[in-house]
């Protein structure tokens, strides 16, 4: 057993076999740890994270003689999966195992598959052969896509899995159904479950549309409080989003820069964990009743009625006034807090807007109604300051954060961990919630050859793909992924990432762990 850490406040465990990371998640699911947060079992590891850096070097501790019972597997089921089998890859993958395209079907018809874990996104589960000798062992793609359509069947290392909506990934895509993976208002929300055997059908034709349609819980009464005139770039509903879910292949979600959102709504006297608004290049609402509102984040321009109003304070908004905030100047996101807190629909006991999976309300858009919680505020705190932390030196936008070496840094060598933290990065346009995609005129290379198995990631979590080029994850990473983790970024400073913009400059410097 080899416990590394994963930034501040999480740990990951080297096990030998799947076997034993099922009996690790099942003894730690159903006994958490001190302040342990979540657990996320893949091939051959456990990812626990944790509230506070404290808990999680106490937890390094237990660890060291933890010896789990053997999990409890109930009763499986069968399920069918009906597969056209046109992916792209499909031909290219044949060829490079030494089997006809035909061959390679019947390959993934005949075998029977056996889920062992979800991760990646919601509905997502890893299946490896019933018969561990019927294995291949498929490599992932050099650079990731940036967006793989809904339905994709794929296979990378050992497993086969469903892509239940369109999102980014770098697995070898073979064929396409229209299967529904998905339903939060399920029991359980995915339709494979650990232990299930899965069997793939191949088919000439499918019928609809692969695209998933989540359903929402219902919402507590509201009362509309602003019309969204201009919604700027992108406005989404957020909070602090859907922890502990990582089981299901749900990320935590949730505002971008946690910071900025908490000051706004601690600003105008709301929980923290109150849904507000963030925004990306401006937006413009009008007020429908008398209200106290909050803006924090990126630098920018904010008027009511015309007049401007400082960041980070309690702002009265008369009905019928309008509330503009301009593009920045400096940073990214804008948050929006509404004195007694925002309602929307939510999904699995959250309003937070997943841009990888799609959980929780669509992207507002002009014309939409915004509303208000029916609930009594409480009183307003007026002493704070926007905590901003990028700053723009010449014409860029720059950010530097702090992040812990690891897990995975033995895949490099000593020279491109200081190329590492000694390089200016800048954002690539292909940036988004899911993660800040990085580029520089020197590639970093690894020293270790071969595929890493899939295991837990944080927001935070900084991967080095083939191609060399870092992607730093934010709120709404993949719950798993294959590419090795260099370095974790400390969950205080993954606000600082997420306010640049693309074409932004970001800088890694070493965070001081004292020793457990």
């Amino acid at each position: 057993m080899n416990v590394k850490r994963v930034g501040t406040r999480g740990l990951i465990v080297d096990l030998p076999d799947l076997a034993t990371v099922m009996d690790w998640y099942a003894a730690l699911s159903a006994a958490p740890l001190d302040h342990q947060t979540d657990v996320v079992a893949a091939a051959r590891t456990v990812l626990l994270t944790f509230d506070s850096p404290t808990a999680t070097t106490r937890a390094i501790r237990t660890l060291e003689t933890f010896s789990p019972d053997a999990a409890e597997l109930g009763e499986p089921r069968d399920i069918t999966i009906d597969v056209r089998y046109d992916g792209e890859d499909v031909a290219a993958l044949a060829a490079s195992l030494g089997m006809g395209e035909d061959e390679l079907v019947d390959w993934h018809t005949s075998t029977t598959w056996v889920a062992a874990f979800g991760g990646f996104a919601p509905g997502f589960t890893y299946c490896v052969p019933e018969d561990a000798s019927r294995a291949l062992e498929v490599p992932r793609r050099d650079t990731p896509r940036t967006a793989v359509p809904a339905g994709a069947v794929a296979l990378a290392g050992e497993f086969s899995a469903v892509y239940p909506r369109t999102s980014p990934g770098g697995w070898q895509l073979i064929g396409t159904t229209n299967t529904p993976m998905w339903d939060s208002t399920a029991t359980p929300p995915a339709l494979v479950a650990p232990g299930d055997r899965v069997h793939y059908r191949a088919v000439d034709a499918l019928p609809g549309d692969a695209e998933l349609a989540h359903k929402h819980l219902a919402t507590p009464p509201r009362r509309p409080v602003f019309t969204l005139d201009d919604a700027g770039l992108q406005t989404l509903y957020q909070d602090l989003g859907r922890q502990g879910n990582g089981n299901l292949g749900v990320t935590t979600s949730g505002s971008a820069d946690r910071a900025s959102a908490r000051t706004a709504n601690s600003a105008v006297g709301n929980k923290r964990n109150a849904t507000l608004l963030e925004n990306v290049g401006g937006c413009a609402l009008t007020a429908l009743a008398e209200t106290v509102v909050c803006v924090t984040g990126a630098d920018a321009d904010v008027t009511v009625g015309g007049r401007p109003v400082p960041l980070a304070t309690p702002t009265i908004v008369p009905a019928g006034a309008e509330l503009v905030v301009k593009q920045p100047r400096l940073g990214f996101r804008n948050y929006i807090a509404v004195r007694g807190g925002l309602i929307a629909d939510t999904e699995l006991d959250s309003a937070a807007t997943d841009m990888l999976s799609g959980l929780g309300p669509k992207p507002l858009a002009a014309g939409d109604t915004i509303a208000m919680a029916l609930t009594q505020p409480q009183s307003a705190n007026s002493l704070l300051s926007n905590p901003l932390r990028v700053e723009r030196v010449g014409g860029d936008v720059v950010g530097t954060v702090r992040c812990v070496l690891g897990p995975r840094d033995d895949w490099f060598g000593e020279a491109a961990v200081e190329q590492f933290f000694s390089t200016t990065f800048t954002v690539t346009g292909e940036s988004n919630r899911v993660g800040l995609r990085l580029e520089s005129d020197v590639p970093i290379t690894r020293t270790r050859d071969g595929e890493l198995p899939s295991e837990g990631m944080v927001a935070g979590s900084v991967q080095i793909p083939p191609n060399g080029q870092p992607v730093l994850f934010l709120r709404d990473h993949a719950v798993t992924g294959g590419y090795p983790v260099i370095a974790t970024v400390i969950n205080e400073d993954v606000d600082i990432a997420a306010q640049l913009p693309p074409g932004g400059k970001l800088r890694f410097e070493r965070y001081p762990i004292a020793k457990d």
